[in-house]
C-alpha cells in the first residue's frame, strides 16, 4: 500500500511538473502575449506597403482613397476574428490545435480546399519576400544616394544600381533565416515593430513639414486626371492602388502561426482578438496619417515610394531608410518562417535521417544547433528571391500583384468557409447571405486589382532590360 500511495504521489509530481513545461498537446509551454502577438501582427502589417499608400491615394482622390483604407482595415479586422476562431477545433480552450493555417483549411474544410490554400498561401509568402528584397534594397540605395546628393549639392543626379544591394540584402536574410522557428524570433519583430513607428512617424513628420512648405494642401477629389495620364492608365493605376492597399493589410496568412505561439489562460482566440484590434487601430491610423499627409504633400505626383521624394533634412531620411531595411529584415523572416516550416516538416517526415543536428560552441553565448538541412534549404530559399527580385524590381507592381493575389483567397474566401463549417451557420440564413455577398464583393475587388497590376507589370517590362536597374 505504501509503494502505490508513493508510486501515486510521483506520478502526481511528474503530471504537475509537466503542466509546467508543457501545453496540452505536449509541446514546449507557449509564451506569448497580446504584445509578442500585437508586435509579430505590426511586424508583418506595417511594412513597405505604407510607403505607396500616398501613391495609392493619388490614383483614387480624397474621397475613395480613404475610404478604399478603411474599408480593407475593417474587412481585415472582420476576418482576422474569424479565423482566430478556427485555431482550435469545437471548444475554444481545449479543442484540438491547428497550427498553420493550411492544416486550419485541411481539418475543418477538407478535400481540394487544403491543397488551394497551401498553392495560394505559400506562393502568396515567397511572392511576399520578393517584395520584402526589393523595398529593402531600395532604402538601402536610398542612403547611399542621399550621401550623393548632398556631397554634389544635388548637381549629380546619384543613379545607382539596385543589384549590390538586392545582394546585400540577400546576404543578411541568409543570416537570419537561420532562427529555427516562429518561437525563437520574438525579440526581431519588437525590434522590427518598433522601427516601423519609428520611420511612419519620420515620413508623417516630413509630410507635414512639406504641407507647411507649400501653404496648402495638394490633391485632388478624384486623384490623377485624365489628361495628366492616359485614360488606360488612370484605370490601371485605380486598379493597381486598390492592390497596394490590401498588400499593406495583408497578415491572415500568417495568423494561425502567430497564434500558435499564444500561452494559455486565457483562450487564446481570446488574447489573439485583443491582439488584432491593438495592432490593426495603430496601423490604420498611421495609414491614413502617412498616406494622406503624403497625399496632401506631393498631390498627383506623390511618388511611390514616399521618401524617395523627400531629401531634405538628409540625416533623417537616412534614419528611416535605415529603419525601414531594419524593420523589412525581420517582416521578411515573418512571411518566410511559414513556408520553412512547411517545407522542413514535410521532408524530415519522408526523410528523417537528414535531421541532424550539429552543437556550435559560441564565447559568451549558449551553443548553437547547426541543421544542415536548414542551412542549406533556407538559402537557396533566400538566393531564390534575391535573384528574382533582381529580375523584377518593380516596387509598386508587385507590391500590388501580391496583394491582389492574395487578398481575397487568404484574407476573406478561406476564413469565411470555415467560420462558417466550424460554427455550422445555416445555409441561406441572414448571417450567411451577409458573409457570402462579402466574399464576392472581395473576390470582385481582388480580381480588378490583379488585373491593373499585371498591366503596369507588362508596361515596365517594355522599358528595361534584366540587371540593369537604376534608380
Amino acid at each position: 500500500m505504501e509503494q502505490d500511495e508513493q508510486h501515486s504521489i510521483e506520478e502526481a509530481a511528474h503530471s504537475h511538473t509537466h503542466t509546467k513545461l508543457y501545453d496540452d498537446d505536449d509541446r514546449i509551454k507557449r509564451t506569448g502575449t497580446v504584445w509578442t502577438a500585437s508586435s509579430h501582427i505590426i511586424t508583418a502589417v506595417v511594412g513597405s506597403g505604407v510607403l505607396s499608400l500616398a501613391w495609392a491615394i493619388a490614383q483614387l482622390g480624397w474621397i475613395v482613397g480613404p475610404s478604399v483604407m478603411l474599408f480593407f482595415s475593417l474587412i481585415t479586422w472582420y476576418t482576422s476574428s474569424l479565423l482566430a476562431e478556427c485555431y482550435r477545433i469545437g471548444d475554444p480552450h481545449s479543442g484540438k490545435r491547428n497550427y498553420t493555417f493550411v492544416e486550419a483549411v485541411h481539418t475543418i474544410l477538407g478535400g481540394f480546399n487544403d491543397t488551394l490554400c497551401g498553392i495560394v498561401q505559400y506562393t502568396n509568402l515567397y511572392a511576399t519576400a520578393i517584395g520584402y528584397t526589393i523595398a529593402g534594397a531600395i532604402s538601402m540605395m536610398a542612403i547611399k544616394r542621399s550621401e550623393c546628393l548632398h556631397s554634389s549639392g544635388g548637381k549629380d543626379q546619384c543613379h545607382i544600381s539596385s543589384n549590390p544591394y538586392m545582394i546585400a540584402f540577400g546576404v543578411i536574410q541568409i543570416f537570419f533565416s537561420q532562427i529555427p522557428d516562429f518561437h525563437k524570433m520574438w525579440w526581431l519583430s519588437i525590434i522590427a515593430a518598433i522601427m516601423s513607428f519609428t520611420y511612419s512617424f519620420i515620413g508623417l513628420g516630413l509630410a507635414i513639414a512639406k504641407v507647411a512648405e507649400n501653404g496648402s494642401f495638394k490633391g485632388s477629389l478624384t486623384g490623377v486626371s485624365i489628361g495628366t495620364v492616359t485614360k488606360a492608365q488612370k484605370i490601371w493605376g485605380t486598379f493597381q492602388a486598390l492592390g497596394n492597399i490590401a498588400f499593406a493589410y495583408s497578415y491572415s496568412q500568417i495568423l494561425i502561426e502567430i497564434q500558435d505561439t499564444i500561452k494559455t489562460p486565457p483562450s487564446e482566440v481570446k488574447t489573439m482578438n485583443q491582439a488584432t484590434r491593438i495592432s490593426i487601430g495603430v496601423t490604420t491610423t498611421f495609414y491614413l496619417l502617412c498616406g494622406c499627409m503624403g497625399y496632401a504633400a506631393f498631390g498627383d505626383t506623390a511618388p511611390g515610394n514616399i521618401l524617395t521624394g523627400i531629401y531634405k533634412p538628409y540625416w533623417l531620411i537616412d534614419i528611416a531608410n535605415a529603419a525601414i531595411v531594419i524593420h523589412i529584415v525581420g517582416a521578411y523572416q515573418v512571411y518566410a518562417q511559414p513556408v520553412f516550416a512547411f517545407v522542413e516538416k514535410r521532408v524530415i517526415k519522408k526523410w528523417p535521417k537528414i535531421n541532424k543536428e550539429y552543437q556550435i560552441s559560441i564565447p559568451g553565448f549558449h551553443p548553437y544547433n547547426l541543421n544542415l538541412f536548414r542551412l542549406i534549404w533556407r538559402t537557396i530559399f533566400v538566393i531564390t528571391t534575391t535573384f528574382i527580385s533582381m529580375l523584377i524590381p518593380f516596387f509598386n507592381d508587385v507590391l500590388g500583384l501580391i496583394g491582389a493575389v492574395g487578398f481575397w483567397p487568404l484574407t476573406v474566401y478561406f476564413p469565411v468557409e470555415m467560420y462558417i463549417r466550424q460554427r455550422k451557420v445555416p445555409t441561406w440564413s441572414y448571417k450567411w447571405i451577409c458573409m457570402q455577398t462579402l466574399s464576392v464583393v472581395c473576390l470582385i475587388v481582388s480580381i480588378v486589382a490583379g488585373v491593373g497590376s499585371v498591366a503596369s507589370i507588362v508596361l515596365d517590362l517594355k522599358k528595361y532590360k534584366p540587371f540593369m536597374v537604376n534608380y
